[in-house]
């Protein structure tokens, strides 16, 4: 399966527009997952995409624009896997499979997750309406549905919400924390073996 891409909104009537905009939105994933907003500036991701910095205002109007839009399509990425949450499998694997997805996440998208982690820990001001909006909505219906498995005995009981933020918790770290856990390993890459511990975990986590 290849990785989920960010991409700017459908915007320009030529291939060159949409290929210059999708330049500038991959330079600026890279500016800002290791500078954030504050530190990045216009001619960074205008050097990194390989344009100048009046062709990067031509298709932004700056580098707040990009950032927010660039947010915008990481979520939609971030949250796919938890939309596809249902009960179409047995409870277990289904979170298993969710936990795994999350990891290989983290796995190839390390930019992304680092970049959300930074909006999140400045207190969210680019996408706080679409938390405590469409987020909370899609949480409140998969605690729901969680809940129902666990009423039903096919869950280990436990508080649906908290084990959604430790799934989360559990796989980002291998991307926000990347440098350290590498460290701890002595350069080991740790996806050679987080799947089997992180499975070992939650599996045992969720057994009743």
């Amino acid at each position: 399966m290849s990785k989920a891409r960010p991409t700017p909104r459908p915007t320009g009537t030529t291939r060159i527009q949409r290929e210059k905009r999708q330049a500038i939105f991959d330079a600026a994933l890279d500016v800002f997952s290791e500078n954030g907003l504050r530190g990045a500036t216009l001619d960074a991701i205008a050097a990194r995409a390989g344009l100048s910095k009046p062709n990067v205002i031509y298709y932004f109007e700056g580098k707040e624009a990009i950032y927010k839009e660039l947010l915008e399509s990481l979520l939609d990425i971030w949250i796919a896997p938890l939309i596809d949450l249902s009960d179409s499998h047995e409870p277990i694997e289904e979170l298993l499979a969710y936990v795994r997805r999350k990891l290989d996440m983290s796995r190839d998208m390390p930019r992304e997750s680092r970049l959300f982690a930074t909006e999140m820990i400045q207190a969210a001001p680019h996408i706080r309406d679409v938390l405590s909006g469409p987020l909370k909505a899609l949480m409140d219906e998969k605690a729901a549905l969680i809940q129902s498995w666990m009423d039903a005995g096919l869950l280990a009981k436990s508080d649906p919400y908290h084990l959604i933020f430790s799934i989360w918790a559990t796989t980002q770290h291998y991307a926000d924390f990347d440098v350290q856990v590498r460290a701890v390993l002595g350069g080991q890459d740790p996806f050679d073996s987080a799947p089997e511990f992180v499975e070992i975990l939650f599996r045992r986590m969720l057994t009743p």
